[in-house]
């Protein structure tokens, strides 16, 4: 009885209390979500001292999927609005239009001036209504497909300055329309806080754009001067990239296209295919090189083709914007990805291109990974997410181009050592391997030069001369002994001779010297005398003495002859005339010798 009554008296107090605490939960839970909404839709106070405001705080949005909701239908239903999903500033990809709402008070204190600013510039149409007390006071049309020269601020964003009066509260209405991405970075500034960022963003885009500009016209250089396809294909690669990156902060619009709305609405699918392109050919140009059958190789070209068709399709208007960037996304990956197995080989065994196209890849994966955050919502619109696709390509252009300079100087190694290949030919042609002279080819090309220059005033003069006992030297010690008194001999003769002079080997024991810019016959007869005296003294060789003489027969031009074969046909017929005279002695033949003997 006493249980009975102790849980009859006391079980519906329990039921009460936990229903009241149930109760005050919801009731705080619901106040919370309404002190939470009505402090995220919190007017702005437009403060002189703050300079500027971002705006993504006060938002509320409200879609309008039949596009057919008027200002004046918009301000009748205030209460419709909602809380974006986030604090990103972003209401990712969007076909239908959407309402912006931003209430703002001005302070009493304040001039009421300021500049509405949208930092997105490819939105194509914002309608921008400013009202109070239900009455529109001021209103305008942005977007890139509006003619730049009807914008209220010739800017590349979306700017428009703001006139209200002190001591009121206004809503900022915005009805914003893109086939793209709607990323709604919007602040309201002070006019000269806003021509302050204004120009140090102008400055910040011409120094990406003339950095980009400047590799676009050294490899346009290069490939004229190499004629290198990798050159024209990393051109191919930039020249995409630089007109996204124009199209996507509004550079394209303010300079390039302006006033051509379907340049404006192609721009981008169009930029981002040629620079998907150029990613497919430069890649596999680095990788595969020129082996027509390596299967990276034809299937990056076959990527290439698809976007040259992509293009040529969307062109057309065969194929829509929407259908053209779900395509670009993806397509724009498969590069890269191809590219990674053929990377990673190259890394791994030491070669730097690999390791260099590893790293620029991860960039433009964080780069776009960024981009899709901030499309997504994923990840706050700021400076540096707008940003990143900008510093993301130039980066990876500035690897690039290191890609290039490796195949420049592998290039010029390459004709290093075709040059040095060609060269050791050439000197094999015409020098002769025993004694390193020049050969009788050899000993023609240097005659021919130095007529050319001879004159009566500088003469030329060609010794030919043959050693005395040789053959005796050679049969009875040895062909090396023999061949090692040949280099002695060419020692000996260089040592006796000036350093302009030649001296060549025509084969056996028979050499040649020849002496220009003589100024008399008896210059040249006392360059004759002392080459014979130089053979005087015998050559010790291998712990062997031996001895031998010279007999040399000259001629001089122009006296005696004009030209290379008739000289050296004179001076071998004076020598071979001393030969038969009694050896060891020095001839000239100015054309009285019969040539017969030579």
């Amino acid at each position: 009885m006493t249980y009975t009554r102790f849980s009859g008296f006391g079980h519906r107090p329990v039921l009460a209390s936990l229903w009241r605490a149930a109760w005050l939960l919801v009731a705080l839970c619901l106040l919370l979500a309404a002190l939470s909404t009505s402090a995220r839709a919190a007017p702005l106070e437009l403060r002189d001292d703050l300079q500027s405001i971002e705006a993504w705080s006060a938002v509320t949005v409200l879609p309008d999927p039949t596009g057919t909701l008027l200002v004046n239908d918009v301000l009748a239903e205030l209460t419709r609005f909602q809380t974006p999903p986030g604090t990103s500033g972003t209401l990712g990809v969007r076909a239908e239009p959407v309402w912006v709402r931003i209430p703002v008070t001005v302070p009493v204190a304040s001039n009421g001036l300021w500049v509405l600013d949208i930092d997105y510039p490819v939105l194509q149409r914002i309608e921008v209504y400013l009202a109070t007390d239900g009455h529109v006071t001021q209103q305008a049309t942005l977007g890139s497909l509006q003619p730049y020269t009807q914008r209220p601020l010739r800017s590349r964003t979306h700017a428009l300055p703001l006139t209200m009066l002190p001591g009121h509260a206004y809503e900022l209405l915005l009805r914003v329309e893109t086939r793209g991405a709607m990323v709604l970075p919007i602040t309201l500034n002070k006019p000269t806080t806003w021509h302050s960022k204004a120009l140090n963003e102008q400055m910040l885009q011409g120094i990406l754009t003339g950095l980009a500009l400047c590799l676009l016209i050294y490899s346009l250089a290069q490939w004229l001067n190499l004629r290198d396809v990798l050159f024209i294909q990393y051109a191919l690669l930039i020249t995409g990239s630089l007109l996204f990156s124009l199209h996507l902060f509004g550079l394209g619009t303010q300079y390039l296209w302006r006033d051509m709305p379907w340049v404006e609405l192609h721009a981008a699918s169009l930029a981002a295919l040629t620079a998907t392109c150029g990613s497919f050919l430069f890649i596999s140009q680095a990788l595969a090189g020129d082996r027509p059958r390596s299967r990276l190789l034809r299937s990056m070209r076959g990527g290439a083709v698809l976007c040259v068709v992509l293009a040529a399709l969307y062109a057309l208007d065969l194929l829509s914007t929407r259908a053209v960037t779900g395509i670009v996304s993806i397509l724009g990956l498969v590069p890269a990805l191809m590219g990674i197995p053929g990377a990673v080989r190259r890394a791994r065994l030491g070669d730097p291109v690999g390791s260099t196209l590893l790293l620029a890849w991860m960039v433009y994966f964080l780069a776009t990974a960024t981009v899709i955050g901030v499309i997504q919502g994923w990840v706050p619109v700021n400076f540096w997410t707008l940003h990143s696709f900008q510093f993301g390509a130039t980066l990876d252009m500035l690897l690039f181009m290191r890609v290039l300079g490796l195949r420049t100087k592998a290039l010029r190694l390459e004709a290093l050592d075709a040059n040095r290949e060609r060269d050791v030919m050439r000197s094999l042609a015409h020098t002769d391997p025993l004694t390193g002279l020049p050969n009788r080819r050899g000993l023609n090309i240097s005659l021919a030069s130095a007529l050319s220059r001879c004159s009566a005033e500088k003469m030329l003069a060609v010794y030919v001369m043959d050693l005395d006992g040789f053959k005796p030297v050679n049969d009875q010690h040895g062909h090396d002994v023999g061949d090692e008194l040949l280099v002695a001999v060419t020692r000996r003769l260089q040592g006796h001779v000036r350093q302009s002079d030649l001296v060549a080997r025509l084969g056996g024991d028979e050499f040649v010297v020849m002496a220009g810019q003589l100024q008399s016959l008896q210059q040249a007869q006392e360059l004759g005398h002392k080459l014979l005296d130089a053979f005087r003294s015998p050559f010790s060789l291998n712990n062997v003495q031996v001895e031998i003489g010279l007999t040399i027969g000259y001629a001089i031009a122009p006296h005696d002859s004009t030209d290379a074969i008739g000289l050296l046909k004179l001076a071998d017929a004076a020598m071979y005339s001393g030969k038969q005279g009694g050896k060891f002695c020095l001839r000239r033949n100015t054309g009285d010798l019969a040539l017969s003997s030579a």
